[in-house]
C-alpha cells in the first residue's frame, strides 16, 4: 500500500524512464493514471475539447467535431511529451524524469457533410518503482514494488452534419488493448543467506468500446458563434485476464484467475465561444461513474470522478506580417478528483496550462507546444504529494486534397 510505503521515498532511485509516462506510486492501483485525451490546442487550454470545433485541429474528445473540416483537407497530428515529477511525504523527497510518444491521428473528409478520424492514443499509464526496509521479530527485510504498462485506444470515428453548419453527431469505435504488470518482492537477509519471495500480477486486456458525441453551433454574428457539445460513453465489461505468479527459493506457483473488469459510464458537456481568427473561450465538465464498476471482481473500490476544465486561445492578428502576431496564445485551468482510492482516501488534481501554436507556411499547419503543471493533493497528510511539469510537443499537418494548383 502507498500509505505503508511513505518512508521509502528516501530510497527511491532517480530514474529517467523513456518508455513510461509516469513514475507515480498511485498507479499501483486500478488501471493506473488516466491519460489526457486532448490534442493540440485543447491540451494547452486545460484539456478542453467537448465544445471545441475547428477545421484545423483533430479532436477525438468529441467525435461530432470531425465534420467541421472542409471537403478538401487532410489532417495529421503527432505528439510527444516529457515530464519532470516531484514526490514528497513531508520528510523525504524525490524527482523523476519521464518521456513518451503521446498520440498520433489523422482525419479526412468522406463527403461534404461527413468526415472520418482514426488514431492511437493512451487510455491509462502505469509506472512506479520504490522500496522499503523493515524489521520484524529482529529480522530485517526489504520490500520492492514495481509496475509498468497501461491501456491504449486505437480508434476510428465518423461524424455527420445532420443540419449543415449547425448540428453534427458522431461516434468512435475503440479497440482498447494493453497489459499492466505489478511486482512485489520481499527479500529476507540473514547471516547465512538471502531468502526472497516475489509476487507478480499481470492484467491483459483487449476489447471494443464506444463513444458518442453531439455538437450544436449557434451563430451570434457573421464572425462569432457559440458551440454546445455533449458526449456519452456506455459502461463496458472488459475482456480481461488476470495472471498471478508467486515464486520463492523453494517453489513456483502459477495461477490464472477469472475476474471481472469494467469501465464506467461517462458523461461530458462542453461550451465554447468563438470569434473567427481571434478568440476561443471554452469550458468542459465530465463525470464518470467509477463506483459502479468492478475491478478484479470487486466493487466499491473506486470513486466517481468529476473534472472541470476551462481555457482560452487568443490570436493578436492572424493576417499581419510580424510572426508573433500570428501565433496562437493559449492558457487553461483544470480540477478533478481521482477515481483511485487508497485505504478509503482519494486525491485531488489541480492543473494549469499554457501553450503556443506556431503557424507554418500558409497558416494551415502548426507546431503546438504546451506546458502543464499538475498538483496532486491527497486526502491524508501521511500520503505522498506529487507535483509534475509536463511539456508536450505536437505537429499538426494540414494539407489540401484534390486541389489543382495553377502553374505559371
Amino acid at each position: 500500500m502507498i500509505v505503508s510505503g511513505l518512508l521509502s521515498l528516501s530510497a527511491f532511485p532517480l530514474t529517467a524512464t523513456a518508455q513510461n509516462s509516469t513514475n507515480s506510486p498511485y498507479t499501483r492501483y486500478g488501471y493506473g493514471e488516466l491519460a489526457n485525451r486532448s490534442f493540440g490546442a485543447g491540451r494547452s487550454m486545460g484539456g478542453v475539447g467537448i465544445g471545441l470545433r475547428s477545421s484545423k485541429q483533430i479532436n477525438p474528445m468529441n467525435p461530432a467535431s470531425y465534420s467541421s473540416m472542409d471537403s478538401m483537407t487532410f489532417l495529421f497530428d503527432f505528439g510527444a511529451s516529457a515530464q519532470l515529477s516531484w514526490f514528497s511525504d513531508g520528510t523525504n523527497s524525490q524527482n523523476d524524469i519521464n518521456g513518451n510518444v503521446e498520440y498520433m491521428a489523422m482525419q479526412f473528409p468522406v463527403h461534404r457533410r461527413i468526415a472520418m478520424s482514426a488514431g492511437l492514443l493512451p487510455y491509462t499509464h502505469v509506472g512506479y518503482n520504490f522500496e522499503e526496509y523493515k524489521t520484524s521479530n529482529g529480522q530485517q527485510y526489504r520490500e520492492t514494488f514495481t509496475g509498468t504498462g497501461g491501456l491504449n485506444l486505437l480508434y476510428a470515428g465518423l461524424s455527420v452534419d445532420v443540419w449543415k453548419k449547425r448540428l453534427s453527431v458522431g461516434g468512435n469505435i475503440n479497440y482498447l488493448f494493453g497489459s499492466i504488470s505489478h511486482t512485489a518482492a520481499t527479500a529476507y537477509v540473514s547471516s547465512n543467506s538471502t531468502t526472497s519471495v516475489t509476487n507478480t500480477k499481470w492484467m491483459k486486456f483487449n476489447d471494443v468500446t464506444f463513444d458518442l458525441g453531439l455538437q450544436y453551433t449557434h451563430p451570434l454574428s457573421k464572425t462569432e458563434r457559440a458551440i454546445v457539445g455533449l458526449t456519452y460513453s456506455p459502461k463496458k465489461r472488459l475482456n480481461g485476464d488476470l495472471y498471478q505468479a508467486v515464486s520463492s527459493t523453494e517453489s513456483v506457483v502459477d495461477t490464472i484467475t477469472d475476474k471481472t473488469f469494467e469501465l464506467p459510464t461517462g458523461y461530458g458537456a462542453g461550451l465554447s465561444y468563438v470569434k473567427d481568427n481571434k478568440l476561443i473561450i471554452a469550458a468542459d465538465f465530465t463525470y464518470q461513474e467509477w463506483e459502479k464498476t468492478a475491478f478484479e471482481g470487486n466493487r466499491n473500490v473506486f470513486k466517481n470522478r468529476s473534472k472541470i476544465s476551462a481555457g482560452v486561445e487568443y490570436i493578436p492578428n492572424l493576417y499581419s506580417r510580424p510572426f508573433f502576431n500570428r501565433v496562437r496564445y493559449r492558457a487553461g485551468l483544470s480540477y478533478a478528483n481521482s477515481y483511485i482510492m487508497v485505504n478509503g482516501n482519494s486525491y485531488k488534481e489541480y492543473g494549469a496550462t499554457v501553450g503556443l501554436g506556431f503557424p507554418i507556411s500558409d497558416v494551415r499547419s502548426f507546431i503546438n507546444v504546451s506546458f502543464e503543471y499538475m498538483k496532486i493533493q491527497p486526502g491524508l497528510k501521511t500520503m505522498i504529494n506529487e507535483d509534475y511539469l509536463r511539456m508536450t510537443l505536437s505537429y499538426t499537418f494540414n494539407e489540401l486534397w484534390f486541389h489543382k494548383r495553377k502553374i505559371d
